[in-house]
């Protein structure tokens, strides 16, 4: 029987020698001394929603989808104890009954907690961090099986390494995680002007807890989102509604949509103006992680980058007319993020706007991606770590101030280089 992998946008797949699904943390050990034995490299898979290389091995694919309990939970102080495979919906709607809630997420939500912190996922909010900053201390399994607690007190440098990690130090078996008391969130969607909404950006951006939009590369509109704190119940829709609006509309209808421009890529400019004006306005009143999140049921690939905030018009203006030259049907994501203390976030240190492009599966990204990460270069970039992007640690070392230190504690919790890959070897260089 053949052992293979792939993750969820399809473009990434590998035949590891061994897949291993622990149940325990002491299956997980015995794994890592096999592996040791064989001479393989380990790698871990979350659920898949990265679009790098970062999982591949053909040694040993640890997947931690088993690991998924929350161990414990303390609601005076808003820490939760979970297990690294438990995804972030899964955690939400557990916590959710005991008055919990992440205080961010993205626009997706069934990824890992280790693998959607190790690669610095993020949502939007200029006062809010990326996700990772919530994790207040990190169980880490070594390649000997020995497990290591990192947190400020027990190991400052090995906890704002392991907080976006990249998968390069060890397996993430636990984490704590300070959460935040259950809010409902008053979603409003509506169509602005791309050039309305770039005239008076600090108003968007600091006028709401959350705010985001997208814009395609032929319309005059984005799609603009904010999302802010309520103090009303919870108005849930109807099933009926939510398949309309979040299936049949934002999915399987630009599903069809996308394939038309595949195979008539003529049709792009059409189609994009049309899908901009059908975006109308749309309220939501809901638990927030039913506000931040939504389904995706069709199949691409993306890049992102996180530039600093003080360059966000020219960069989105930039990016919007590189997108025109191109053939995609995808549109262009726009949010911001309060800065941080991680060693390899993306955000580290400077108020920041992520800006991410998008490809529709089976048309090609690369041209399209590279003209993008050209624009991205110019105002010092850093690039998503679970998304594509084509930089070396030659290119990358300078635009982290601790990318040193990190690299130091790479060598002290991983010496032999057991949780590496080519991908890892090109991104963060070799060890020592």
């Amino acid at each position: 029987m053949t052992n293979s992998w792939a993750n969820w946008a399809g473009d990434q797949s590998c035949t590891p020698a061994v897949i291993a699904d622990p149940n325990t943390p002491e299956e997980l050990a015995a794994v890592l001394a096999r592996a040791e034995i064989a001479g393989q490299t380990v790698r871990v898979a979350g659920s898949g929603h990265s679009f790098t290389e970062t999982v591949l091995t053909d040694g040993a694919l640890v997947r931690l989808n088993k690991l998924d309990k929350i161990l414990s939970v303390d609601r005076a102080q808003g820490l939760v104890r979970a297990e690294a495979g438990i995804t972030l919906n899964a955690a939400s709607t557990a916590l959710h009954p005991l008055g919990l809630a992440f205080p961010n997420l993205g626009d997706i939500d069934v990824q890992s907690i280790a693998g959607a912190t190790a690669t610095g996922t993020h949502g939007t909010g200029a006062k809010l961090q990326n996700l990772s900053a919530a994790l207040q201390s990190v169980e880490l399994m070594l390649a000997d099986g020995s497990r290591v607690e990192l947190n400020e007190q027990t190991d400052p440098d090995g906890w704002r390494a392991a907080r976006v990690n990249v998968g390069a130090l060890g397996v993430v078996t636990a984490v704590t995680l300070q959460m935040v008391p259950s809010f409902v969130l008053e979603g409003v969607e509506r169509p602005v002007p791309v050039e309305d909404v770039l005239a008076d950006l600090d108003t968007y951006v600091d006028g709401n807890e959350h705010f985001e939009f997208y814009m395609f590369a032929h319309s005059p509109l984005a799609m603009t989102k904010a999302n802010n704190t309520v103090d009303l119940p919870e108005q849930p829709r109807g099933r009926a509604m939510d398949w309309f609006s979040d299936i049949l509309v934002t999915n399987y209808t630009f599903d069809a949509l996308c394939k038309l421009t595949r195979a008539w890529p003529s049709l792009i400019p059409y189609v994009q103006r049309a899908a901009a004006y059908a975006g109308s306005y749309r309220r939501q009143v809901e638990r927030s992680y039913r506000v931040f999140a939504s389904p995706r049921l069709f199949r691409f690939t993306e890049m992102e980058y996180a530039i600093p905030r003080a360059h966000s018009i020219d960069a989105i203006r930039e990016i919007k007319d590189v997108a025109k030259h191109f053939n995609t049907s995808m549109p262009i994501e726009v949010r911001w993020v309060a800065p941080d203390d991680a060693f390899l976030s993306p955000a580290g240190g400077r108020e920041t706007c992520y800006i991410a492009v998008h490809q529709y599966t089976g048309m090609d990204y690369e041209p399209y991606f590279r003209a993008c990460e050209r624009v991205f270069d110019r105002y010092n970039g850093r690039p998503h770590w679970g998304k594509r992007h084509f930089q070396t640690a030659e290119t990358l070392s300078e635009r982290y101030p601790d990318w040193d230190k990190f690299a130091e504690v790479r060598k002290r919790l991983d010496p032999q280089g057991r949780f590496t890959n080519a991908y890892i070897e090109r991104v963060l260089g070799p060890i020592g």
